[in-house]
């Protein structure tokens, strides 16, 4: 006879597969608050140019921020587990947590300098404080809700180049705007530059999770949550076992948060200064070379998720970031050989051309590789319902964003701490300083140095992560089997419980019910 219908009932296939469109608009989610990490570069202008604060209490503000955000994943992922309404897991927390990133990200941009001078450093310090709330909560569910989106391993790798193509485009023509249109409209980091700014990438921010929930709408229910008739309980003493047994869950951690530690120097408006405005001597060009160089990422973008899907995102990941290394390595070479100025666009000589192909390589590497990594969260928390028979995604996800936002936390400071040593105590470097011996080697060092370091960890890391795509297929295949018994255990109870029996026949009690 045929099987009683389940309400929620999964699929009993080995996999579940969400549409392209799907994947796609769940992918700004990141963007989402990715615009507002693009923005918080320019927070150290506005507060050290409009609200009067120095460089290095702003620096370690940021730092010590940066180190309190990492504290809030494991609040944010024990509440993730434990939700569960009638709009989802994860939807109610992506709503919430953009709502105060906007509120929060206004306030910072438009209202610090409003008060005493004396309250400037305790209203930065409040706003910050709820931002990083706001923006654990949201970036937390872009990792967790990879486990009900798909777990197709030719799907998967799909969302990296969703990612990588919005984190390509927010950062190219984000830094066109704030570079040439903005600069162009008000001439330097003015009161009226900030406030402009603030609202646009909030308005943008908006439009982004409202697409990205109605994308999560069908997928964020309890039928897509590993397995869902075991009873997890989770407490917060629960998340060094985890760590500390879960092999895959280590070494992903430290790969991606040495890709973030690099990108985060990369994606500083004193970088792009130091780098473009100084050493270059264009800053214009930090938003015309993102544009002309977009094709070109994208090309890598689309051939490593195309290479992740054939042979898995550990091998991608690998690739990817001796990529980087070696390309940023040669540009480093050849910027200390020669003078910096020849580097530009703009009379296309062979420096020129070299820098357009090895910047561009290693710029488009530094946005797949974090891409690459947030699918691979999923895989690390599949592998711990596989290992575990626990379905913990928020757990897993917070866990990795500890260490990852842990260890980027320096960035800002670093910057900071580098660039006071070199004389800038008060205020950082902006485009109208000369090139010195210590701006050279700083801004080689914050733009190159770093993120080359960054990738050589990454890949020694990779070198233990255990989840290749051949074990990945092992994990998808005794899940299903798993959901399997416990549907049919599930089926068994309810046929007796209405006295029919799954082979065909009717219980004892039944026919003596009808005669």
């Amino acid at each position: 006879m045929d099987r009683p219908r389940i309400e929620g009932e999964f699929s009993r296939e080995q996999y579940h597969t969400a549409k392209l469109w799907q994947i796609a608009a769940f992918a700004l989610n990141n963007t989402a608050t990715n615009i507002f990490l693009f923005g918080m570069g320019f927070v150290t202008y506005y507060t050290t140019g409009v609200a009067g604060l120095t460089v290095m209490v702003v620096s370690t503000i940021l730092a010590l921020m940066r180190v309190f955000d990492s504290i809030t994943d494991p609040l944010i992922g024990f509440i993730i587990d434990k939700t569960e309404t009638k709009f989802g897991k994860f939807r109610p927390i992506m709503v919430f947590g953009n709502a105060i990133l906007i509120l929060t990200f206004l306030l910072m941009f438009n209202v610090i300098h409003l008060f005493p001078e004396s309250l400037h450093f305790i209203v930065f310090v409040v706003l910050q404080f709820f931002y990083i709330i706001g923006y654990t909560m949201q970036t937390t569910v872009t990792r967790a809700a990879q486990t009900v989106l798909t777990n197709h391993p030719r799907q998967r790798p799909l969302f990296s180049i969703f990612d990588a193509i919005f984190t390509l485009s927010l950062f190219t023509f984000g830094q066109l705007y704030a570079s040439q249109y903005m600069i162009g409209k008000y001439g330097d980091f003015t009161e009226a530059y900030f406030t402009e700014l603030s609202f646009t990438f909030a308005a943008i921010s908006v439009l982004f999770t409202v697409l990205a929930v109605i994308a999560i709408w069908g997928k964020d229910r309890k039928e897509f949550y590993g397995i869902e008739d075991v009873n997890v309980k989770t407490r917060f003493r629960d998340y060094w076992p985890v760590l500390k047994r879960n092999r895959a869950l280590q070494m992903l951690v430290i790969s991606a948060a040495t890709d973030k530690f690099a990108a985060m120097f990369m994606n500083q408006q004193v970088v792009q200064v130091m780098f473009f405005g100084i050493l270059i001597d264009n800053f214009a060009l930090s938003g015309q070379f993102g544009l002309i160089i977009l094709i070109p990422s994208l090309f890598v973008v689309f051939f490593g998720v195309r290479y992740a899907q054939n042979l898995g995102l550990r091998r991608a990941l690998i690739l990817f970031s001796y990529i980087g290394a070696i390309s940023f390595t040669i540009l480093f070479v050849l910027m200390l050989l020669f003078d910096t100025e020849q580097f530009a666009l703009g009379n296309w000589g062979v420096l020129s051309i070299m820098f357009l192909i090895l910047f561009s390589l290693g710029r488009s590497v530094s946005v797949l590789t974090p891409s690459i990594v947030i699918p691979m969260i999923a895989d690390v928390s599949d592998y711990e319902t596989y290992e575990s028979g626990r379905y913990i995604p928020g757990m897993i996800a917070a866990l990795f964003s500890f260490v990852d936002k842990l260890v980027s936390s320096t960035a800002p400071f670093v910057v900071g701490a580098l660039v006071a040593l070199i004389g800038f105590g008060d205020e950082f470097p902006t485009v109208t300083d000369g090139l010195t011996t210590g701006i050279l080697w700083v801004g080689l060092m914050t733009a190159l140095g770093f993120p080359i370091l960054g990738w050589v960890i990454s890949i020694i890391a990779m070198r233990f992560y255990p989840l290749t795509k051949e074990k990945m297929a092992e994990i998808q295949l005794e899940l299903n089997n798993t959901k399997n018994f416990i549907l049919d255990a599930r089926d068994r109870k309810m046929a007796e419980e209405d006295g029919i029996s799954l082979d065909g026949e009717t219980s004892g009690n039944d026919r003596n019910d009808r005669e």
